[in-house]
């Protein structure tokens, strides 16, 4: 049998302002802010680090929330962000749209939304 267990959305956001992609700041602020904005409860503080090289450089942001996680990496070579939201509580993915294109202003944004399942007998 199937059983339904969760959504997870994945928003890929090109030609962001580079700026915002590159600042510690900007993506904390993002984080707590997409957090309230989808209804989770955040379980601590988002860990961002900056690292990598070359064309792989950038931020990447992990906050556990109670439902699951939600995750970026930053590109700071393409001004590109890639995001994934993942939860067994539903959220509205033009919510996250919107919180993404207030925080980075991209100049494209493609999302892949599908349901998680589980098999059990």
């Amino acid at each position: 049998m199937i059983r339904h267990w969760g959504w997870h959305l994945s928003v890929d956001a090109s030609l962001c302002d580079h700026e915002k992609i590159t600042s510690f700041e900007n993506i904390y602020a993002f984080t707590k802010e997409l957090v309230k904005n989808i209804d989770m409860i955040a379980y601590g503080e988002p860990e961002i680090v900056h690292f990598g090289t070359g064309n792989k450089a950038g931020f990447t942001m992990s906050q556990l929330i109670e439902t699951s996680n939600i995750c970026a990496h930053f590109v700071n070579e393409y001004n590109a962000m890639f995001l994934d939201v993942f939860s067994c509580k539903d959220f509205d993915t033009n919510v996250v749209v919107n919180t993404v294109t207030k925080y980075f202003n991209p100049k494209t944004i493609l999302t892949n939304r599908k349901d998680r399942v589980c098999y059990y007998a």
